[in-house]
């Protein structure tokens, strides 16, 4: 089964193979080169879905797409679907800072937030979506060297450390986009079966 992985983000293309590879036999994840549609839906699952509709109309192969951020409790789950331009521009490093200098007095009962995921499958058959939560909070400095985007101020539950400083196959057994592919996998293995 060939599906196309709808982001030209490098990083999402190995964090996805690595994790829903090793549980879809058969599974030949390809990489998108179409043109990136603008992402100008209100929601996760939409600007989901318009990525994944445009690979799938570009390509006429099966097409996921995923769509995720930060949501922090006390900015009303704020950047959430503007995660990735938060500081105005795609630059990680920015997006950071900018959001530690908004919660900068912000006690550490009150930085809870959650990794949101969603992920679109758009094929001949129609559409399906899955969504993975990965709660925890926001540290109060940048710490860590695995990961991208928020990762290195996000701690999650049950954790002292952020997302950055767990090895990769922990964070990838449990993130946000690890719940999400699970579900999709398990879609994707009851339509082979």
């Amino acid at each position: 089964m060939k599906i196309v992985l709808a982001t030209h983000n490098a990083h999402k293309v190995t964090e996805l193979g690595a994790i829903l590879g090793a549980s879809v036999p058969g599974l030949d994840l390809v990489g998108y080169d179409g043109p990136e549609p603008i992402e100008d839906g209100a929601s996760y699952l939409e600007n989901a879905l318009i990525k994944a509709r445009a690979a799938f109309e570009h390509t006429g192969l099966p097409s996921i797409a995923d769509d995720s951020g930060i949501a922090v409790e006390i900015l009303g789950g704020s950047p959430g679907i503007f995660s990735a331009r938060w500081a105005g521009g795609r630059d990680n490093i920015a997006n950071r800072q900018l959001l530690l200098a908004q919660l900068s007095d912000v006690t550490a009962v009150n930085r809870g937030a959650a990794f949101v995921c969603t992920i679109a499958l758009v094929g001949p058959e129609g559409e399906a979506s899955f969504t993975g939560i990965w709660p925890g909070r926001v540290a109060t400095e940048e710490q860590g060297e695995h990961g991208f985007g928020y990762d290195p101020i996000f701690i999650p539950d049950g954790f002292e450390v952020t997302a950055a400083q767990l090895e990769p196959e922990v964070k990838n057994s449990m993130s946000h986009r690890a719940l999400a592919l699970e579900q999709l996998a398990s879609y994707l293995n009851a339509m082979v079966g």
